[in-house]
């Protein structure tokens, strides 16, 4: 019974070595062949939903008047608010696509997604975090709606951590000035 027991043990653990090895090498694979992409599928992802906005605001009117900003964007006049967010929600995603400056417009974003998430989808009264919590949601039911723009401000948050990837101009800028500085 000893000997059954030892060859399932050593079968069992062969088993093991060998699911640990595939996934070793799986994971090489991906390192090397398709960690581009991350990055690529993400900065495409945020900049489909920023530049929606931006066009949105192209062709609509001007609701900004009607929101409170919170300080220091309180002290611009609602049509400069406007233009200067239009103007970022067409400009960066289109950076982004292209992978130009993408820390850059990504700190940028994520001042807008701030500002936007405190003049329009925080709830407007809250006194309990079970409150608070009900405003996490893609629908204002009267308890705000953060739940997008907060989705939006961890993606871009990883885009600042991480930049571009190696499928972009900043990547492409960095190799043809490393060669020159050489």
């Amino acid at each position: 019974m000893n000997e059954s027991h030892s060859s399932t043990n050593c079968e069992t653990g062969s088993a093991l070595h060998g699911l640990f090895e595939f996934f070793e090498k799986t994971s090489r694979w991906f390192e090397t062949n398709a960690a581009g992409f991350a990055p690529l599928l993400l900065r495409l992802l945020i900049a489909y939903e920023f530049l929606e906005a931006g066009l949105e605001k192209v062709s609509g009117e001007n609701w900004f008047a009607d929101l409170t900003f919170p300080f220091p964007f309180n002290l611009l006049p609602p049509d400069l608010s406007w233009g200067l967010s239009m103007g970022l929600e067409i400009i960066a995603p289109i950076a982004l696509i292209l992978g130009l400056a993408t820390r850059f417009f990504s700190f940028a974003l994520m001042i807008l997604t701030i500002v936007a998430i405190a003049a329009v989808h925080w709830p407007s009264e809250w006194h309990t975090v079970a409150q608070l919590w009900q405003g996490y949601a893609i629908t204002d039911q009267g308890y705000g709606n953060y739940k997008l723009p907060l989705m939006y401000l961890f993606m871009l948050t990883s885009l600042l951590f991480s930049g571009s990837g190696r499928l972009s101009v900043d990547a492409w800028l960095a190799i043809r000035l490393s060669r020159h500085a050489e």
